[in-house]
């Protein structure tokens, strides 16, 4: 079953008594296999000894391919294939990106680094004085949704209280992406979030930034995100009526500063707190070990595997690369043990929690109903 999933993985990894192997099969968008092999090798560094043999299929693409409708019958078990992301259509097994351990191409340092920074740009302009409005930067080209964001940027006509900027890669990459630096990205007072092709990794820097989040309607998920709650984590924005329901938001917000500043720290120590790399890494074990237990075979080591080590992967890693894997390397094992994984939900609680999502973003949609019908009655 594991090997029916090799038509779209980029690589299939074993582990064997502490040690990973890796049989490549097509090479990734950028250096996304090579850091998320970085990161599981670090693992294994974190928790020498620990995980149980094993053998995977990972796809680095952005978008889920193991549709649950294809998967119906009696005796048709998907095949396992891991990725960064999934739907609620899919079956694709969600991992942590790549980024986690640095993005070397846009210079994202990696996530213990970057989160640091973000922490100091949150310090140095407090939430009150920051720009009233509601902030994105990115590239719209790569999804009609981010297209049809940008037509909620200020013009001379109208103005929907958000300020969208496009991000120029191939200018910013001659400069060392010097405009594109996290933390100092936390001057507004309200952060968008919009899906690009897929999820997409900025998700993560949006949330940290002490500001509320302003999300966009989303279609896909990643490991961290079916937890949060709508008014508290963040404001649900209705991904068919963006414009409308931008202005209402930041129109909300400067109106309930105390609850709007609230929300925006919340989420902000979700990620801070919550989503501190050490915890990254528990996800990472707690989920290749129960992923080990479904196995009914004796993993083995492909004729076409190689070892992975730190030092050679490191070796071959020139510039940005090189010097991302010295920042997030393990340099020794972790002084704990693996969190202790609380019981899954049972099926009343998971649709309590189920329900009070949809509640939270129903009231959000009857105040904005109310908003503009009040502005229509004025006119």
């Amino acid at each position: 079953m594991v090997e029916s999933a090799s038509r779209t993985a980029h690589f299939k990894l074993v582990i064997i008594n502490g040690k990973a192997y890796v049989e490549k099969y097509r090479k990734s968008i950028q250096t996304r296999d090579l850091f998320t092999l970085w990161g599981i090798v670090q693992l294994l560094r974190w928790y020498p000894g620990r995980l149980p043999d094993l053998e995977l299929m990972f796809d680095c693409n952005d978008r889920p391919v193991i549709r649950s409708k294809d998967f119906r019958g009696p005796n048709s078990g998907p095949p396992p294939l891991f990725r960064y992301c999934s739907d609620w259509q899919s079956l694709d097994i969600v991992f942590p990106d790549w980024s986690f351990w640095g993005w070397a191409e846009t210079n994202i340092r990696p996530w213990r680094k970057v989160i640091e920074e973000i922490k100091d740009g949150n310090q140095r302009t407090k939430w009150k004085d920051r720009v009233p409005f509601a902030y994105w930067k990115g590239n719209p080209h790569v999804a009609p949704t981010r297209a049809d964001l940008m037509k909620c940027n200020v013009t001379d006509q109208i103005d929907w209280n958000a300020r969208l900027f496009v991000q120029d890669w191939n200018k910013e990459s001659k400069e060392g992406f010097k405009e594109s630096n996290l933390g100092n990205q936390c001057t507004y007072r309200y952060k968008i979030y919009v899906e690009g092709w897929a999820w997409s990794v900025s998700e993560k820097y949006i949330l940290a930034c002490d500001s509320p989040t302003l999300l966009i309607t989303p279609r896909f998920h990643d490991f961290f995100t079916r937890g949060m709650v709508p008014l508290q984590h963040y404001w649900p924005i209705r991904d068919n009526n963006k414009c409308k329901s931008l202005k209402f938001a930041v129109e909300w917000g400067n109106n309930h500063t105390a609850k709007a500043e609230a929300m925006g720290k919340a989420s902000s120590d979700y990620i801070h707190d919550d989503m501190k790399m050490d915890y990254v890494y528990d996800y990472m074990f707690h989920l290749l070990s129960e992923y080990a237990k479904l196995q009914t075979f004796k993993p083995t080591i492909p004729e076409k595997a190689t070892e992975l080590c730190p030092e050679s992967m490191a070796c071959l890693a020139d510039g940005n690369w090189n010097h991302f894997m010295e920042e997030s390397l393990v340099k020794s094992p972790s002084d704990t043990i693996p969190c202790t994984m609380p019981p899954p939900y049972d099926p009343q609680s998971l649709k309590a929690f189920i329900d009070e999502k949809v509640k939270s973003t129903q009231q959000v949609e009857m105040w904005e109903n109310e908003y503009w019908d009040n502005i229509n009655k004025k006119q």
